[in-house]
């Protein structure tokens, strides 16, 4: 693969991220300072790029066994956080499911958010890259996934600004139309 490649695969592994850190953003609590944005950033961006590189080193000896069951994964922690938004959303205090900000549920976004990124690791194994394209494609990930988490909790502000208590649902429903759009792309896709 050429250094565009696999930059283009950096920009592709963001998408999910970007998702889940607008509908966090929705609901992120109004004296959010930099720091914690950053602590955010940094999580998505370390899982993303922890879990290529985990799936490179596997390589192909346990392929089978995660393509098996890494969309499946993904679906229900999306479906859980995100029907726990809905559910919040109804409530008259509003709710707190996806405040990023509390580490257990940041972990569960960026687990969910990553999963994708072990299987494109082992992909990546099998092309026998050199190290400077093995450091290269990882940094990418990190820095791309970074960004992306950054505009997409900047964007979610913004629209939970203007949808006020409705912010929840939208933020529920963006996180499980990802995890529909996961599964969909691993099940009735192939």
């Amino acid at each position: 693969m050429s250094y565009l490649e696999l930059s283009l695969l950096a920009f592709a592994l963001c998408f999910d991220t970007f998702a889940v850190t607008v509908a966090g953003g929705i609901v992120l609590p109004k004296g959010s300072t930099v720091w914690q944005k950053i602590r955010i950033m940094l999580f998505f961006a370390l899982f993303q790029a922890g879990f290529t590189f985990i799936g490179w080193v596997l390589g192909s000896t346990v392929s089978s066994y995660i393509e098996k069951w890494d969309h499946w994964i993904a679906f229900v922690l999306l479906l859980y956080i995100g029907g726990g938004m809905i559910a919040d959303g109804f409530k008259k205090n509003g709710g707190n499911s996806v405040n990023l900000l509390e580490t257990g549920k940041l972990t569960l976004c960026s687990i969910a958010t990553s999963i994708d990124a072990l299987a494109v690791g082992i992909s990546l194994a099998m092309l026998s890259l050199v190290k400077e394209k093995v450091i290269f494609v990882h940094s990418m990930i990190f820095i791309v996934t970074a960004l992306s988490a950054a505009c997409g909790l900047g964007f979610g502000r913004r629209i939970g600004t203007l949808a006020g208590k409705r912010s929840n649902l939208i933020g529920g429903i963006i996180l499980i139309a990802i995890g529909i759009k996961i599964l969909l792309q691993h099940t009735l896709l192939k």
